[in-house]
């Protein structure tokens, strides 16, 4: 029989054991006080909630009514079956005096969708935080339920209609939500949500136009970060110190290009931290012939990467100049990826290229974190030659002897092995590297994408099967890390919702944002300590920001997650009813909850205030009734749902009804909550995402 004890020891929960009155039956609207209020007159025994065979919440299942009142005390609870009805969790219908004991929200089809409980919950995973004291606890009862509050057959009070139909039962379903708030079970890295950009667009000609504006504005917004210059082409990276290689200088783009980035590059060069950055203001003329370059230069690489042969890219020092300032103009933090191809006839790392690479940027007191290599796992198929973990070690204690012999970078961080997703050869090459080489790097990084975007299509992005693959992919790489490096910090190298650039109209739409933000919050959750989203701006379609310098919506989901949530995280069990799975099947979470302490940089809101944000994938409206200690609390809510008639194809976010638009190039819209009255329901429109700000909680948790 499945079934799920509220407030179980087993979950961290206080060993002191909870009283719960048997008061008499609560209206709906303040179920919570059947659980939390205060013993009535007449009420009988208090009820050990965390006793064995007390209070249980079955989620399916035929319940003999003898073996409940001897579970329960007989009758000593005279009431309780009264207050579980009130509560919503037994209804004394036919069904029940059937001697079968229907939860809410459960259904009898197949589909989840078909289910009149609306929400399908069970306990998200938690770690191991320890035991938690009582009253850092906040006990909050959500209700949730569909658009359509009552089933077919059923009156407006929840009796049975007229005409002999079969009574139905209510369209809601209770679960309970549980946030810790006096102490985090994660603290991760302030630059949590990074940001990465691919070294293809020095090929492509885009390197040139990060001395714009506007593209400077949008990463100052997702400060602080870290920048990875690093993908599939890091290692075709070759480092020239020359300043003037000579250019084609036909009629076209090129010849164009060149002229005015002669105009520009004083200023793009030339950083008065005075008086701020000197940004270039771009005509539109030089844009469109930008865009035509790098749509044919675009074609030029997918050819390469569907064909395994590559063309070396030369990095050049004004091209590490211009990087650099964007960089340090927008306040990020710059990861460079060195290429780790450039080898010796004894396959050992030729470094020639990277000193030469060392001792210009120290000359510029450039403060830059290293990695070398990318996806060194994949090297066979790319270019036929294979570095093993072994070497792969050597080569990075190599890089640290390089970098401590140059003073400047004597203490640099350095990352890595930067391995793909943690498949056979992924976790051999992580497996032996972490044992030749863990102490010497500061993170292990890994990369995760999630679908071939030569072939996805928008159904892909709700599925949540592929939402729990990170899970999955989570914990077979820290459990290598932890085998040889316990502790070691862990990080999420490269990060989008499709590999092989994305597809237009999909992986740049609002429905990506299911896949995002789900991220952000799984890897939080299971200590992630850093994820670098691929890509900032670029070629492809899975990047943050158009070729037209406008935000798509996974940036907006960013900056608003950058705004709200802070890096404590904290842990949130929610427990709910659900249909009993099928024999080898997992029913999997269409309502995703997460939970952190607000920013600490967004100063509209006081130390102690809890940010929650909640995924809804369910293709109805579903509703949360948030009871309890956090009942009378005032909530700012930002909904983020697609704009324009495309639907979960849009490429245009609103929030709380208003279209997100930049003001103008330095300029982003003001985002604006609603707010939510203390005791208000909080409605989730059916395939959205919402963050709500619990307003003055005091949590201690997030007043340090």
């Amino acid at each position: 029989m499945s079934e799920l004890r509220a407030f179980s020891s087993s979950h961290g929960f206080p060993s002191e054991r909870s009283r719960l009155s048997a008061s008499p039956p609560s209206p709906p609207g303040s179920s919570m006080n059947a659980i939390h209020g205060a013993a009535g007159e007449g009420s009988g025994p208090p009820l050990d909630v965390q006793a064995v065979g007390t209070l249980r919440i079955w989620r399916s299942g035929v319940v003999n009514p003898k073996y409940e009142a001897s579970a329960l005390g007989g009758s000593q609870y005279p009431v309780l079956h009264g207050q579980l009805s009130a509560l919503g969790v037994f209804r004394p219908d036919a069904e029940q005096r059937r001697g079968r004991h229907r939860p809410c929200g459960e259904g009898d089809g197949e589909d989840e969708e078909k289910n009149l409980g609306g929400a399908v919950l069970s306990p998200l995973l938690l770690p191991d935080s320890g035991s938690h004291n009582r009253e850092g606890w906040l006990g909050a009862c959500a209700l949730v339920s569909s658009s359509q509050k009552f089933s077919e057959g059923r009156g407006a009070e929840g009796r049975p209609a007229a005409g002999g139909k079969r009574p139905g039962f209510m369209e809601r379903t209770l679960v309970l939500l549980d946030v810790n708030t006096r102490s985090p079970i994660r603290v991760l890295n302030d630059n949590f949500l990074s940001l990465q950009l691919d070294p293809s667009i020095i090929k492509d000609g885009w390197l040139d136009f990060l001395s714009s504006k506007r593209l400077v504005t949008l990463a100052r917004g997702l400060a602080p970060a870290f920048l990875r210059f690093g993908g599939k082409r890091t290692d075709f990276l070759q480092f020239n110190n020359q300043k003037n290689l000579a250019k084609f200088r036909g009629p076209g783009p090129d010849y164009y290009l060149k002229n005015y980035e002669d105009d520009i590059v004083r200023s793009d060069i030339a950083l008065d931290k005075q008086n701020g950055c000197k940004v270039a203001n771009h005509p539109d003329i030089m844009l469109e012939l930008q865009r035509e370059k790098a749509a044919t230069t675009h074609l030029v690489l997918l050819k390469e990467q569907l064909s395994n042969i590559y063309s070396n890219i030369t990095i050049t020092a004004r091209s590490l100049d211009k990087l650099y300032n964007f960089v340090d103009c927008a306040g990020l933090h710059l990861i460079l990826g060195l290429n780790a191809l450039h080898r010796n006839p004894d396959n050992s790392w030729n470094t020639s290229s990277t000193l030469s690479l060392l001792k210009y940027s120290a000359g510029k007191k450039y403060n830059i974190s290293w990695e070398l290599g990318n996806e060194p796992n994949a090297y066979r198929s790319m270019v036929g030659r294979a570095v093993n973990s072994t070497q792969l070690a050597q080569d990075y204690t190599k890089l640290r002897t390089l970098l401590q012999s140059v003073r400047y970078y004597h203490r640099s961080h350095l990352y890595g092995p930067n391995a793909g997703r943690p498949q056979k050869n992924g976790i051999l090459l992580l497996d032996g590297f972490m044992k030749n080489a863990g102490s010497v790097i500061d993170a292990v990084t890994w990369q995760h994408y999630y679908v071939d975007g030569r072939v996805n299509k928008v159904e892909d992005f709700l599925k949540t099967r592929l939402l729990d693959t990170l899970t999955e992919q989570i914990t077979k790489v820290t459990k290598v890390v932890n085998m040889h490096t316990p502790g070691k910090k862990v990080w999420l190298g490269g990060l989008g919702p499709a590999w092989a650039g994305g597809i237009n109209n999909l992986s740049d739409t609002y429905a990506a944002g299911f896949l995002w933000v789900n991220t952000l919050g799984m890897a939080a959750v299971q200590g992630i300590d850093v994820v670098l989203r691929h890509s900032f701006f670029d070629y492809g379609y899975t990047h943050l920001v158009d070729q037209n310098f406008n935000p798509l919506p996974d940036y907006w989901f960013s900056l608003v997650f950058k705004r709200l949530v802070g890096p404590r995280v904290l842990a949130v069990r929610v427990a709910g009813l659900q249909r009993k799975p099928q024999p080898g099947r997992v029913i999997r979470d269409k309502l995703r909850i997460y939970a952190h302490c607000t920013s600490y940089y967004n100063h509209n809101y006081v130390r102690g205030s809890i940010t929650i944000y909640i995924i809804n994938l369910h293709r109805s409206r579903k509703k949360i009734k948030l009871a309890g200690t956090l009942r009378n609390k005032t909530v700012h809510q930002y909904l983020l749902q697609p704009y324009g008639t495309d639907g979960l194809k849009a490429k245009h976010v609103q929030l709380n009804g208003e279209k997100l638009l930049m003001v103008d190039n330095e300029t982003f819209p003001v985002l604006k909550p609603k707010t939510l009255r203390a005791g208000r329901t909080i409605a989730m429109p059916p395939m959205t995402i919402g963050f709500y700000v619990i307003k003055n909680m005091n949590a201690y948790a997030c007043r340090r």
